[in-house]
């Protein structure tokens, strides 16, 4: 195990629709943008107005795009030689180590300092913020991705409630990103992944997000699927926006 201090969630955006997923996610989130940085300018830091940052943007050249995760530990390298011991593959390493889970998921392992969750934002009466990175995993290689990420981050795996389809990581307490799995319909395929938001009024902030460009796709009994105007799948749940635990989802 890893003993993960922090997760940062990055949103990989096509170079050719940046500007139209920064300003959206700023708005969603209600998050500041750092400046550029990187040797192509192309990453940048949604800032939260208090806590410690933990959602960046990195301008992707060609591909759709997607979502991968930095897990912050106190030492990359050790960390990756643990990642690569229990079926991972290390892809590059530019000062931080650039991983890939058994199936095919890329994840980061890095060492910046964080330790203040945010909290949610306020919006005209109701609350919410991103606090889930769902895994999508085909069916084939759910098992072994659930027990690779179980072992790597020692994070106690457990069933979800909401369907069976799902389970979930029990993050410690601190940590803004949970990890949930869920296994896709389709046998085949490399691992994906896509957002969720905690909201304390589902609807209240489905239409905010309806308003700020986004179409809704699907209505569940706890969560509601929409697409992003660069046309990324997302979810609003109903779990407690404030709740530091893993409650729902």
């Amino acid at each position: 195990m890893i003993a993960p201090l922090w997760i940062s969630a990055f949103l990989d955006l096509p170079a050719s629709s940046f500007d139209a997923g920064r300003s959206f996610w700023c708005d969603v989130t209600g998050y500041e943008l750092s400046p550029p940085r990187g040797e192509r300018r192309e990453f940048a830091t949604l800032v939260p107005p208090n806590g410690d940052d933990y959602l960046r943007l990195q301008r992707v050249a060609d591909g759709p795009g997607g979502i991968h995760f930095d897990i912050h530990v106190a030492s990359p390298h050790e960390a990756a030689d643990i990642a690569v011991s229990l079926g991972a593959d290390k892809v590059a390493d530019r000062g931080y180590l650039v991983m890939r889970s058994p199936g095919g998921f890329t994840f980061c392992l890095v060492s910046h300092p964080a330790s203040v969750r945010p909290a949610p934002a306020a919006w005209d009466g109701h609350h919410s913020i991103v606090d889930q990175v769902c895994l999508d995993i085909p069916a084939a290689a759910y098992d072994a991705e659930c027990a690779f990420w179980a072992a790597l981050t020692d994070w106690e795996q457990t069933p979800s409630p909401v369907a069976p389809d799902f389970s979930r990581l029990n993050r410690p307490p601190g940590i803004p990103i949970r990890l949930l799995l869920q296994r896709l319909g389709e046998r085949s395929g490399s691992v994906r992944a896509h957002l969720d938001l905690a909201t304390d009024d589902r609807l209240s902030e489905t239409l905010r997000h309806a308003r700020l460009g986004a179409a809704v796709l699907a209505e569940h009994s706890r969560w509601t699927v929409l697409r992003d105007p660069v046309g990324a799948t997302y979810c609003i749940t109903d779990r407690d926006p404030f709740a530091d635990r893993f409650d729902l989802g």
